[in-house]
């Protein structure tokens, strides 16, 4: 069975703020921007990666750690290596969600 995950889905209370974390902090680029005001769908993903719609990982995870701390994100756990073999790090996006970040080897 070969199973590809093409998107993943994250509620929103503020598209806004959503907006600018995804794109402005993590760099994303947003595909997709439908609909006004609070009712909107937005579709964002990494840069180079049409195909991934959410997925962070990183070369650099200090480096993206002190980005995305600088923008006052909720810090949920910081860079850390994982008994099963990753490093990575924790936070919250403005609407709550929990977003891990892991670090490329």
């Amino acid at each position: 069975m070969d199973i590809t995950i093409h998107t993943s889905f994250l509620p929103h209370d503020d598209p806004d703020a959503s907006l600018v974390f995804y794109r402005d902090v993590l760099g994303f680029e947003v595909r997709s921007d439908v609909g006004q005001g609070r009712k909107r769908w937005i579709t964002a993903g990494p840069a180079g990666q049409p195909d991934t719609s959410l997925l962070p990982a990183t070369p650099d995870l200090d480096a993206t750690f002190e980005k995305v701390q600088a923008c006052d994100a909720e810090v949920v756990q910081e860079p850390t290596e994982q008994p099963y073999g990753i490093r990575d790090c924790a936070f919250r996006d403005p609407a709550g969600n929990l977003v891990r970040i892991q670090e490329l080897r």
